[in-house]
């Protein structure tokens, strides 16, 4: 190898730069630390070459009697000028990379397109001898020329690098901008690119970002605000109201405690009144799941406290039906009840109430009677490495202790009452022949218990610790 680049270092130098295009494709993006290492030694090798053989990049060519080795020399010593130039681009920009990351990445392509430059001019003054300044001078006439004609393009330029500097936005930050909403993904030269929630691509210029009302629903922490407004009719009281809507609130674990979920009164006319339940999720993606939730745990929370949703159509007032009655009708498991068996079991049900705090069902008790909620939250906690961690909230509607009804067995989670709960009581006695002979029923229960019972699984179970990857580019920022 060393007789190789000795006998022959021109074509030795031309064999580097071919080798070292061909490994900075063949080495995978994964490889990113090898790729830089690789470059760097190939250009220490490649410089090695030309300054033995005499080919100082810093004077012109020797040999120029002979043209065509000339012209190969000349070749060679501009390519180290654009060789070292790529070289400490790609040094620079894994640096920031590891500092600043993505949001840099306009900063490395100026500072990268400088050092070309840099290169370039070096190139002419020292390889090909030709006045710099003559040089600047029609470049600088050049670059008024093309201003001109690229007005649009370099008020975009320069509108990103005012974008890249204030940084009103970075990348995964979730904005709007004008009124695009969307996900910030990349933000180049030209434009800032955001994907929406429905899944498509927004490109908007940096001049008219530059310009245009921006709101970071990211900043200044990782809060997002979700609101969901409920109509109710006129006549409801609003205390009774806001308490529904509060129960509401705290059944939806994933409002932050912190700043606060509330309920305000947001309208009121002789056509209805709306009320307002708003909050902060930590994440974007949670916004219209939460948003559903809540909606849902208003309506279940209004009905038992019988309030009915504001409606445009008026009906004749429906036949009032008791309170145990009217929760069968509503529940997902017995609402395939017929007529006369509601009505049975409405006489069969009783009521117990548990005050903020008191435990409802401990863990590994089995139970002898099915509860349904008829108001109130129910919070439900598992034990994962001996601490306790809130795994879900129950609502009206909802059903606790049907694993010893089914199997004769227990969850391994307390039940307790988060705030105020009323709940029927269904003695085992009464509901097991009904499940015996509604195989319907019995399904609905069987994969309910199914679902709590993979879910306290995936929960409690370890989860494998995945050790920080070291490399190169770690050791050369600690130094840097």
């Amino acid at each position: 190898m060393l007789s190789l680049l000795t006998e022959h270092p021109l074509f030795s130098a031309l064999i580097l730069i071919l080798l070292d295009l061909g490994l900075w494709r063949l080495i995978s993006s994964r490889g990113s630390e090898w790729k830089l290492l690789v470059r760097v030694l190939i250009f220490a090798l490649f410089s090695i070459v030309l300054f033995n053989e005499g080919l100082n990049p810093m004077e012109p060519a020797p040999w120029a009697d002979n043209v065509p080795l000339h012209l190969a020399a000349t070749g060679l010593q501009i390519g180290w000028w654009l060789f070292g130039a790529r070289t400490l681009t790609v040094l620079i920009g894994a640096v920031m990379m590891q500092r600043v990351g993505h949001t840099g990445r306009l900063l490395q392509d100026l500072l990268g397109a400088v050092i070309f430059l840099i290169a370039i001019i070096a190139a002419l003054a020292y390889v090909l001898d030709l006045p710099v300044k003559g040089v600047l001078a029609t470049s600088g006439a050049l670059a008024i020329i093309v201003g001109l004609a690229l007005q649009s393009t370099l008020s975009d330029v320069f509108s990103g690098i005012v974008l890249n500097t204030t940084k009103p936005y970075q990348l995964d930050d979730w904005i709007s901008i004008d009124g695009t909403e969307g996900r910030v993904t990349d933000i180049d030269w030209r434009a800032t690119r955001l994907q929406t929630s429905q899944g498509s691509m927004a490109v908007i210029p940096n001049s008219l970002a530059a310009k245009a009302k921006i709101i970071n629903f990211s900043r200044p922490s990782n809060m997002f605000g979700v609101s969901v407004s409920v109509p109710v009719s006129p006549h409801a009281r609003p205390s009774s109201v806001i308490e529904a809507l509060e129960r509401a609130m705290q059944g939806c674990r994933q409002l932050l405690d912190t700043p606060a979920p509330s309920v305000s009164l947001k309208s009121s006319a002789s056509g209805g009144a709306e009320y307002e339940i708003s909050g902060f999720v930590a994440s974007m993606g949670e916004k219209r799941v939460v948003r559903n939730q809540l909606f849902d745990l208003a309506y279940r929370h209004l009905q038992a406290s019988g309030v009915n949703l504001l409606s445009s159509n008026e009906t004749s007032a429906a036949p009032q039906l008791s309170r145990p009655r009217a929760l069968l009708e509503s529940s997902p498991i017995f609402s395939t009840l017929r007529e006369e068996e509601k009505d049975t079991f409405s006489q069969n049900m009783t009521l117990q109430t548990f005050r903020a705090g008191e435990t409802i069902l401990a863990g590994g008790e089995v139970s002898d009677h099915l509860f349904i909620i008829e108001s109130g939250v129910v919070s439900v906690t598992l034990k994962r490495h001996g601490a306790p961690l809130e795994s879900g909230r129950m609502g009206p509607g909802e059903v606790i202790g049907e694993a010893g009804i089914l199997s004769d067995t227990a969850l391994p989670a307390d039940f307790s009452a988060k705030t105020f709960c009323a709940l029927y009581r269904i003695e085992k006695s009464y509901l097991k022949p009904c499940l015996d002979a509604r195989h319907d029923i019995h399904d609905a229960m069987q994969a309910l218990l199914d679902f709590r019972l993979h879910k306290a699984q995936s929960l409690t179970e370890e989860t494998p610790v995945v050790a920080p990857k070291r490399g190169f580019l770690q050791w050369l920022r600690n130094r840097v």
